[in-house]
């Protein structure tokens, strides 16, 4: 079986990128996005590859089968944001998220990045399971920093302390 691999984004995956979140959103959970409707898509670097933020893709076999950024949100923490995995490779099989996941918070430890926050759907079950296997804890909206960048569909959040 071939590697996964993880790396920073760069400009030309961009279209990569979009051919994994946008059918996962639109095809499997219904939400009617586009491109056009997540701007942070649009200047990743600026977006996410900022201050002690990154954006990462996942690779298997020259093909990007999934992502997930980490938006530095001021005061030692950072928000988790567009983790979506190709359904093909989800699961333990490739572990894939699990990978992406562990990038990010190896990344967020070596930053001084002290809190993760995220928010997401109530349809994501499975990322609920993931997420909360995975040291993530249920906050309510409240509880989020003020710097938080709400997304329009989030109505579950979660909170890891990176230590």
């Amino acid at each position: 079986m071939s590697e996964i691999e993880i790396r920073p984004f760069a400009a030309p995956d961009i279209d990569a990128v979009f051919s994994v979140i946008l059918p996962i959103q639109r095809d499997e959970f219904g939400f009617a996005i586009t491109a056009d409707d997540q701007p942070d898509l649009q200047v990743i670097p600026d977006f996410y590859q900022s201050g002690k933020g990154q954006f990462w893709v996942a690779e298997l076999d020259g093909v990007i089968v999934g992502t997930v950024g980490l938006k530095d949100i001021g005061n030692n923490r950072a928000a988790l944001r567009k983790m979506f995995v190709a359904a093909p490779v989800r699961g333990p099989g490739h572990g894939v998220a699990a990978k992406l996941l562990d990038t990010l918070l190896a990344h967020a430890k070596a930053h001084g990045i002290r809190d993760i926050f995220l928010g997401t759907t109530d349809r994501f079950l499975a990322a609920h399971r993931f997420y909360e296997k995975n040291g993530f804890t249920e906050i309510k909206r409240g509880d989020l920093p003020r710097s938080f960048p709400l997304m329009a569909v989030d109505n579950k959040f979660y909170r890891r302390a990176v230590g």
